[in-house]
């Protein structure tokens, strides 16, 4: 997400940050750079021109003049900036507060993701804020639509309506209000049609399913990677129908964020939340602080932790740092750390998470690591018998061709896996003799942040609080975050991240 825009802004800031003072020619430099990446971004002009006359006014005033580390203060009121462009400092939550059901009505453009989101949506007001949803389908018309909704409600075990044939969108909607009301639901979550363009026919359908239902909410599901276009569809759903919220999907995809940069400042409609992968959890909260600090390279620690805190299992973080603890780092070991890492957004995921890694991203990309190699380990691994993977040492020159050939890789990568597991398993016994202050250090690496469950599990209670930004990360419990990833060398910490052979480069 935005690793254009933040390659382009980070090249700028570093050039200024060298300065002891800046004059305002360094400052209309810079200025005049920040809007070319932005244009560049795809972000509405009238936005652009509002955004740089709001930082070059403060950034040329006594607050950066006086200021001890001027580049850090220009740094300071782009951030805010970008704050002030996406929405302000608090998100604006979704609500639910009425007469139950509370009707949220999704609409948009076909294609947009509607349905996936409905899902989505669902999911998270089940599971984060225990409320009772139902979900119904009024898209009469895209074969299969219907069908789809109630294979997603079966898979994340949320209630639809049951499908009529030959009902219009308007009898669905009634009849799903009242089926919601006798059955005691919370929310009901309706899940309009979509046309490929805007039409008169569109528009109609949908204004007259908000009559008859009367939402709290109506949300439109735009496609980030549409850019501008996303933000006409917004203006032109507004127009004809009180909307009270946008949502974008694929804003994981969405490499220019020029869509979610424009959306609020052109439609006056705050962005409620963002899709951020396929999976039907995969929907975060928008976060206007977060957003542009993953903009500016700062990263996005809260969503890292709030992924830990909804992936990571209590019992087999304990399970495993009870097994570091003595000492022991098997092949087993190594795969449950990959499948955590994949469970949290894979390699480029957490990357893109942590403050100050744009740099490393890039040179892991030109280096060809990424979630494949991450995927071949996984299936060497996959390849070999319980036994080898509990001993290591068995694996003979016979069994590695063996392995290689069912993994579809070379004896070489085995070799290099290998390797990269011994370090990792001296590592593991070097800190277990140490005990004491090392053994916390483990614990803490285990559980990512708040070490200090039981053996070394996650403080879970924590991760939680952390992950809802009620508290802020602690020095320590940042560095043993990053600690996750030191292993990029070709070791690791224990609990960490794999070593990744090959990175970062050698220097010629």
């Amino acid at each position: 997400m935005f690793e254009a825009l933040n390659e382009r802004l980070s090249g700028v800031f570093d050039r200024i940050t060298g300065r002891g003072a800046l004059s305002e020619k360094d400052v209309a430099e810079a200025m005049r750079e920040v809007r070319v990446a932005l244009l560049e971004a795809d972000v509405a002009l009238p936005v652009v021109k509002d955004f740089i006359a709001f930082a070059t006014e403060r950034a040329t005033g006594e607050e950066v003049i006086r200021s001890v580390r001027p580049a850090d203060q220009v740094i300071k009121i782009v951030y805010d900036g970008l704050i002030e462009m996406l929405g302000g400092e608090e998100p604006t939550p979704l609500n639910t507060n009425a007469t139950p059901p509370a009707v949220i009505l999704m609409a948009g453009l076909q294609g947009s993701g509607k349905t996936t989101t409905s899902a989505k949506l669902a999911l998270r007001l089940t599971k984060f804020d225990r409320k009772k949803v139902m979900m119904a389908s009024l898209d009469t018309r895209r074969p299969a639509a219907m069908e789809q909704l109630a294979t997603l409600g079966k898979q994340i075990e949320v209630a639809t309506l049951p499908i009529v044939a030959g009902e219009s969108a308007v009898q669905i909607a009634k009849r799903a209000l009242t089926s919601a009301k006798l059955q005691g639901f919370d929310v009901l979550i309706l899940d309009t049609a979509g046309r490929i363009t805007l039409d008169e026919a569109l528009m109609a359908e949908v204004a007259e399913v908000a009559r008859v239902s009367n939402p709290v909410e109506t949300l439109l599901v735009a496609d980030s990677l549409t850019g501008q276009d996303a933000v006409r569809t917004a203006k032109a759903f507004h127009e004809r129908l009180p909307l009270t919220g946008l949502i974008l999907t694929r804003a994981d995809g969405d490499g220019r964020g020029g869509a979610m940069l424009s959306m609020r400042a052109v439609t006056g409609l705050p962005i409620k939340y963002m899709g951020s992968g396929e999976k039907v959890d995969a929907l975060d909260v928008f976060d206007a602080r977060r957003v542009a600090g993953r903009i500016l390279g700062q990263g996005d620690i809260v969503a890292l932790v709030e992924k830990a805190s909804q992936d990571l299992d209590q019992s087999k973080a304990e399970a495993m740092a009870r097994k570091l603890s003595k000492g022991q780092f098997d092949l087993n070991d190594l795969a449950t750390q990959l499948q955590q890492m994949k469970k949290m957004g894979g390699l480029q995921g957490i990357m893109g998470m942590l403050p100050g890694v744009a740099k490393m991203k890039s040179q892991m990309a030109d280096s060809g690591i990424d979630d494949r190699m991450i995927a071949r380990q996984e299936a060497i691994i996959s390849s070999m018998t319980k036994a080898e993977r509990k001993k290591p040492d068995l694996l003979n020159a016979s069994r590695r061709k063996r392995i290689a050939a069912g993994a579809g890789v070379e004896v070489q990568d085995i070799n290099r896996l290998l390797k990269q597991h011994r370090q990792m398993a001296d590592m593991v016994k070097s800190m277990s003799k140490g005990g004491g202050k090392k053994m916390q250090q483990m614990a803490a690496m285990m559980g990512g942040l708040g070490g200090g469950g039981g053996m070394g599990g996650p403080d879970m209670a924590r991760l939680k609080a952390l992950g809802g930004g009620k508290i802020e990360p602690s020095a320590d419990e940042m560095k043993a975050l990053q600690d996750r990833l030191s292993g990029l060398g070709g070791g690791s910490m224990p609990g960490g991240l794999p070593g990744l052979p090959g990175f970062p480069p050698k220097k010629n």
